[in-house]
């Protein structure tokens, strides 16, 4: 059924060069009908009807049923492609005339006003803002996180399975909820003015689920029979823990991080209510307002100033690199990761 003939080729592209023509007649010309995704929808209609037929004329109905799921999930994964690939291309499209300016990464936004033209101003601060925060949150969240994974996956207990409910209920936990907490319980009730830190320990409530979850998955892929190696020789359960486990898990645990930094760093909803927007360059996350990339992207956006826009834009592209180098670094250790296991397993079936 996977194999595909000469003839399933044929039938394929026969069907959707004959349905491309019939739909083109018939809602262009016969009935009169505009818009293109109507015509896109008929189109693949009318093709799957064709394709359908033309393929039960040579082959059983098994056969034909699982041509027809095929083409359902290629669709699907086509109309998801399409939807991605358009927001990443508008996106860095509106964006380039910003880009194309060095002064857009090396200046900050003082003193400059929305209409300023595109060769003054920049995101420097706005980018320093982000890794400041960032690398707080981490610095929080990665060993609470981890920490978490290891005593839902190596304590156990029925408190454990509290943890583990609570973590994954927090994965889904909406940003808003998250910057609402850091607010009332910092800024309101504590009176912390709104820096990068309390920004950065919003963010830590989003990551901090997130390196958990995913932590937990990478530690309980270890082989059993190598914990059991370790106390056989005599190793209490936290040097088992601390010197088999987690480096054997060590490629998945930073597969963890990165997925929590990637989540967490386009969050606009905690660091709007908690680190104040500036235009200024501020490196210290304890005093002063913090602007961020996300933030700077949404203030930008809302100003309804054309420059000032493409310059959100122009931040928007700079977010979404960075998002999808960190996507890319995550599935590189990921692979990395999983031949690591593959020889971890063989090494443990011979002995």
């Amino acid at each position: 059924m996977r194999t595909r003939t000469a003839d399933d080729l044929a039938a394929l592209l026969g069907s959707a060069a004959a349905s491309l023509a019939v739909v083109w007649v018939l809602f262009g010309q016969v009935l009169a009908w505009s818009g293109t995704l109507g015509f896109l929808v008929c189109w693949y209609l009318a093709f799957l009807g064709l394709y359908v037929v033309v393929t039960a004329l040579s082959n059983p109905r098994h056969v034909v049923w699982a041509r027809v799921a095929a083409t359902w999930i290629h669709a699907g994964v086509a109309v998801v492609a399409a939807g991605l690939g358009t927001a990443v291309v508008y996106t860095f499209v509106q964006g380039a005339p910003a880009l194309a300016h060095v002064n857009f990464f090396t200046q900050d936004m003082a003193g400059v006003g929305p209409t300023a033209p595109l060769s003054r101003g920049g995101i420097l601060h706005a980018i320093v803002g982000s890794i400041i925060e960032i690398a707080i949150a981490s610095a929080v969240s990665v060993p609470l996180g981890v920490a978490t994974a290891v005593f839902m996956t190596e304590v156990g207990g029925r408190f454990s399975r509290i943890v583990r409910t609570v973590v994954e209920a927090m994965t889904a936990l909406p940003s808003i909820v998250a910057g609402l907490f850091i607010y009332t319980t910092l800024i309101v009730s504590l009176h912390l003015p709104r820096t990068g830190f309390t920004a950065a320990m919003a963010i830590s409530v989003m990551m901090l689920p997130i390196i958990a979850r995913a932590a937990d998955v990478a530690l309980r892929v270890v082989p059993g029979g190598l914990r059991e190696a370790g106390l056989a020789l005599g190793a209490s359960q936290w040097e088992t823990v601390r010197r088999i486990v987690l480096p054997t898990a060590r490629p998945g645990l930073a597969t963890a991080v990165i997925l929590g930094v990637a989540r967490s760093v386009g969050e606009t909803s905690p660091v709007l209510l908690t680190s104040g927007a500036s235009t200024y360059f501020n490196a210290n996350p304890f005093q002063d307002p913090m602007n961020s990339l996300p933030l700077f992207v949404f203030s930008s956006v809302r100003s309804g100033e054309p420059l000032y826009i493409q310059r959100g834009f122009g931040a928007a592209s700079v977010l979404l690199a960075g998002v999808l180098v960190l996507f890319v670094i995550t599935r590189l250790v990921a692979r990395s990761s999983g031949v690591r296991r593959s020889r971890v397993r063989q090494r443990a079936s011979s002995s």
